[in-house]
């Protein structure tokens, strides 16, 4: 929870603002992620700096999509935190028969995390513009992003 109370200070890159954080409906998915998805946190000298989870969609005809969230704290960008989370979700993925779409959305001005997807063979599927208004009013495009599942 720290991570993303931290990443919302800096605008666009979560969605969510500060004041809309609650702890126990976060605490609540990882709880339900415990038996229908994958939820990680990566340390640093007993820290959190970063999370992802994997969350299949709710409507059984889109079950077999899984969304994608990985949050890495801005202190800890470029040390191998998000490829290290992506790799071990990654994985779980393969792994797990239900699995068989993963999508994701993320800022157009992410770059870092977009090479990130890309080399973890997402590709794009669309964009949402103007979909995330800052706190001064502009706004940013959201790219969509979606990979495929090889099993192992």
């Amino acid at each position: 929870m720290l991570c993303r109370a931290d990443n919302s200070r800096h605008p666009g890159l979560l969605v969510s603002r500060q004041h809309e954080f609650h702890e126990s409906a976060f605490e609540q998915k990882i709880e339900a992620l415990s038996t229908k998805g994958s939820y990680l946190v990566a340390e640093v000298n007993g820290e959190p700096v970063g999370h992802a989870l994997l969350e299949p969609l709710g409507l059984e005809s889109v079950a077999h999509v899984f969304t994608l969230t990985i949050v890495v704290h801005p202190g800890h960008l470029g040390l191998g935190i998000g490829t290290a989370l992506m790799a071990a979700l990654l994985a779980w993925a393969d792994r797990t028969l239900a699995v068989e779409k993963i999508e994701l959305r993320v800022r157009e001005t992410n770059r870092r995390a977009r090479i990130l997807y890309a080399r973890f063979g997402f590709v794009q599927e669309g964009r949402f513009e103007k979909r995330i208004r800052l706190p001064d009013g502009s706004y940013l495009a959201d790219i969509s992003m979606a990979r495929f599942p090889q099993p192992e």
